[in-house]
């Protein structure tokens, strides 16, 4: 157990499935106190439940990214329940994919508003708190995609490419109240991501892709967990990882 995990609360969106899922068990094991945020309250009350069950302490909050106020209410839950939030992940995040010609406009602005918006409501939700504290950190979790454009995934790129920047900018202007930022970048890992398309083609190249060279999810948990683990004069502010076997 990490001393600088133990006792942390951290919130975590898209925590009900994938890595979100892996992330509050790892975390919660190493006793920190995990706040979970995802639309689906039934998955994420039996993930509160389990957690709890094994003398864990975890708290489910519906939580819609894309609704602003979903998000503040998240996270002035793990302020209320626990006093402070120390850890902000912004996780949840879909992938659609299409060629740009198919004008699939309305994956286009649904993939903005979780993969982008999303992010900038959890900055805007935890922030504020952190500042008060004078301490904290925040985790974007951005995609290999935000490196290096996905061939049909323009716009999933697009929102993933801008996760860094704003990532950047953000450890630019938090180091007067001593908070921390980590931009994380997977590569292929089992999720529910490839799931997001809606056009029959596209899912199935993902599918085959991920069945072929996909990870666990507890890859990104223990990469996260890094990053938080460290001292708290140590910033780790970005970390990109693939499967071995992963070429793009």
């Amino acid at each position: 157990m990490s001393d600088n995990i133990n006792g942390k609360v951290i919130v975590i969106t898209g925590a009900s499935s994938g890595l979100g899922l892996a992330a509050a068990r790892l975390l919660g094991a190493q006793g920190a106190r995990v706040v979970l945020g995802a639309r689906r309250i039934d998955r994420l009350q039996l993930l509160a439940d389990e957690l709890n069950g094994s003398g864990q302490r975890a708290l489910a909050v519906a939580t819609n990214v894309t609704v602003r106020n979903d998000v503040k209410r998240l996270v002035d839950a793990a302020v209320e329940t626990f006093g402070r939030v120390d850890v902000m992940v912004n996780n949840a995040g879909i992938m659609p994919q299409s060629p740009l010609e198919r004008l699939r406009i309305d994956e286009w602005d649904q993939t903005i508003d979780v993969n982008l918006k999303g992010v900038l409501y959890g900055i805007a939700a935890a922030l504020p708190h952190m500042q008060r504290q004078m301490s904290g950190q925040i985790v974007n979790v951005s995609s290999t995609a935000g490196h290096k454009i996905m061939l049909n995934g323009a716009v999933y790129s697009a929102t993933k490419h801008a996760v860094r920047a704003l990532s950047e900018g953000l450890r630019q202007e938090v180091k007067h109240w001593n908070i921390r930022t980590t931009v994380i970048s997977p590569g292929a890992v089992d999720s529910e991501l490839p799931g997001s398309s809606s056009e029959a083609d596209m899912k199935a190249r993902l599918d085959d892709f991920y069945q072929s060279v996909a990870i666990p999810a507890d890859s990104f948990a223990r990469a996260l967990a890094f990053a938080i683990a460290q001292p708290e004069d140590m910033d780790v502010n970005e970390i990109v990882f693939r499967p071995t076997r992963q070429v793009p």
